[in-house]
């Protein structure tokens, strides 16, 4: 997935053939080094495919424990939900810590797609050097094939993966009416997804539009008032975030069609909705978020304050299984895991 414009991936589609293995080489003299990868299979219904899911990784012990964690119980491709290298934490453009960072990552990136999403660690810039655009270090480092996607910058955009419709978002770029993610969604979703093809529909965002946790509580708020209609109304099967350092999955709920609870607007349950995963547990370098509100929100199936992964492996076109993982446990223990059935192929009683 790092073709950063669509000549590129033109190229690209006649140089590759789906679902092959290829070798590479990189550096010159005495110190090139070889590496290989597979392609996804071509797109289709009932093409399988494991997704490794991963979010606010950094370069701590408990990232390395996870990424080792991921790399035991396998996978095809990583959907990462943002937060890379954290090396804003660092004195500016601190350029190391995105160098050790790329060396930290490279036993899988090197070997398989990672599919980027921007977090607010990315918005990384130096305005005192006089820069003015955020994400500096970022777009180049990890380039995005954005224009193959129709869309205008390399923050949003979407890829077609095996039986997979993968949308990526851009939490802290413009998604008011009007802007040009907007306008890109609002195509993407109407006029792109062909779900005969690629019956399942994922989208990615770093800051989750549902959250118990009391870290980054409605951060991401006025992104869901924008755009949570088109997502029930599309039967986005799946939606992933990071940004809160901990684990959690939601119901099939909607605030799209509340109830009043004490005064209050509440989601209720909605089988055309998404589950919301929020994933942000990989390691960063700010601790866990153990603060959950109390009590538990009817709509939050499961979460924990823990480190870890996830991995969604779908099946066919109807069913797909999704686990996650805690770090503190062996890799192939799984610490909460669900069925999913698609929205497209497995109607619900209210399409009847």
């Amino acid at each position: 997935m790092a073709d950063a414009d669509a000549d590129a991936d033109a190229d690209a589609d006649t140089m590759f053939q789906h679902g092959s293995k290829y070798y590479y080489a990189m550096g010159f003299g005495h110190t090139v080094r070889s590496f290989s990868f597979t392609t996804p299979p071509e797109p289709g219904p009932d093409a399988p495919f494991k997704f490794g899911l991963i979010g606010d990784l950094g370069q701590t012990f408990d990232s390395n424990s996870t990424l080792a964690h991921y790399e035991e119980n396998g996978g095809d491709a990583v959907l990462f939900m943002g937060d890379l290298s954290y090396a804003d934490n660092y004195p500016v453009h601190d350029n190391n810590r995105w160098d050790t960072w790329g060396r930290f990552v490279e036993r899988s990136v090197a070997y398989q797609p990672w599919i980027w999403t921007t977090g607010n660690h990315e918005l990384d810039y130096a305005p005192e050097l006089g820069e003015t655009a955020p994400f500096k270090p970022f777009t180049h480092r990890y380039p995005t094939p954005f224009r193959a996607a129709a869309s205008t910058e390399p923050f949003w955009y979407s890829v077609k993966v095996a039986s997979a419709h993968v949308v990526v978002l851009a939490s802290y770029s413009a998604y008011g009416k009007y802007t040009p993610q907007w306008r890109w969604l609002q195509d993407e979703l109407t006029k792109r997804v062909d779900r005969k093809v690629t019956p399942w529909l994922i989208v990615l965002t770093h800051s989750p539009w549902y959250n118990s946790n009391n870290y980054h509580y409605m951060e991401g708020e006025t992104m869901r008032v924008q755009f949570e209609q088109w997502l029930v109304d599309a039967k986005v099967d799946l939606v992933l975030a990071g940004h809160v350092h901990s684990y959690e999955r939601s119901r099939r709920f909607s605030n799209v069609d509340y109830n009043i609870v004490n005064g209050k607007a509440t989601p209720r349950p909605n089988e055309h909705a998404p589950v919301y995963v929020t994933i942000g547990d990989g390691g960063n370098i700010e601790g866990i978020a153990n603060n959950f509100s109390s009590p538990q929100p009817a709509y939050s199936a499961f979460r924990e304050a823990s480190f870890g992964h996830a991995t969604l492996e779908i099946k066919n076109r109807t069913h797909a299984y999704f686990a996650w993982h805690r770090n503190h446990d062996g890799a192939k223990a799984v610490a909460d895991a669900v069925w999913l059935t698609n929205r497209y192929w497995m109607p619900t009683a209210d399409d009847a």
